[in-house]
């Protein structure tokens, strides 16, 4: 009996050993923002806004962020809805976006590095946003929280 059970046990750990290598998929999942600062020259001010709510869908290959207000319909008219995406690579902890789309064209094009920190269901991305031609040149640091699905 013990045999047998040892021939089985060896067998699991030789076919766990032959499984081909996965991209890691902590990030892939769906993200809600719960705080969002923004660093410039030296100075920090919180940008989350908790009138609005705003997701990020990632999967192996790309992300998408959604943001609109929350409230009623009469409401949305003073804070519209934007969305973005595109690809992304994460390479350990470097997390990279090509945004491709954008409600507001002038971002689209740019690529963005993060450095992404999991603790439980919480990531944490902070980087530089840099686009030249809207002189935007900031630190950001959001957190998300995984959405339970």
């Amino acid at each position: 009996m013990i045999y047998k059970n040892t021939r089985l046990l060896i067998l699991t750990f030789v076919l766990a050993g032959c499984a081909k290598p996965e991209k890691p998929t902590s990030i892939v999942g769906t993200w809600e923002l719960v705080s969002a600062t923004s660093i410039e020259k030296g100075k920090s001010e919180s940008t989350f806004d908790p009138k609005r709510k705003m997701i990020k869908i990632i999967n192996d290959t790309h992300f998408a962020f959604l943001n609109h207000a929350i409230g009623a319909a009469s409401d949305s008219a003073a804070a519209p809805f934007s969305a973005g995406g595109g690809k992304y690579t994460l390479d350990g902890n470097v997390y990279t976006e090509h945004l491709d789309y954008f409600t507001d064209k002038q971002w689209e094009g740019n690529t963005f590095e993060f450095t992404v920190h999991f603790l439980n269901d919480t990531l944490i991305q902070r980087g530089v946003e840099k686009v030249e031609k809207l002189n935007v040149d900031h630190v950001i640091i959001e957190k998300y929280i995984r959405v339970n699905q």
